[in-house]
C-alpha cells in the first residue's frame, strides 16, 4: 500500500488518473495530449503507477493503451476512510447532516 500512497501523493499522476478515468484505454500520445509534460515525464509518472498497480497497459498492435486499476485505491476506502467512517467521525458526519435539515 506503501506503493500506492506514493503514487497518489503527486498531483501529475494524479491528473493522469483522472485522464484515464474519464477515458479508460488511451495511448501514450494520448495522454501526453494537452498536458505541460514531455513525454519522457508522463512515461516515468505511468511506470510509477503501474508499480503500484493503479495503471493497467495493454499491447494492442505497436501501441500501449493504459488503463486504470481502480481495486488499489477502493482498498484503501475500505481499510482507511470506511473505517473512520464507522465510528466517532461517522457520528458526528450523521450529527450535523441531520441538525442541517
Amino acid at each position: 500500500m506503501d506503493e500506492v500512497f506514493k503514487a497518489l501523493a503527486d498531483g501529475s499522476r494524479r491528473a493522469l488518473l483522472d485522464r484515464l478515468r474519464a477515458r479508460n484505454g488511451q495511448s501514450l500520445n494520448e495522454l501526453c495530449d494537452g498536458l505541460a509534460m514531455t513525454r519522457q515525464a508522463v512515461t516515468k509518472h505511468l511506470a510509477i503507477l503501474e508499480a503500484a498497480n493503479l495503471v493497467t497497459s495493454i499491447r494492442h498492435g505497436r501501441e500501449k493503451l493504459h488503463y486504470l486499476n481502480p481495486v488499489p485505491i477502493h482498498e484503501i476506502g475500505e481499510r482507511w476512510i470506511k473505517k473512520f467512517e464507522r465510528g466517532k467521525l461517522g457520528e458526528l458526519k450523521r450529527r450535523l447532516e441531520t441538525r442541517d435539515e
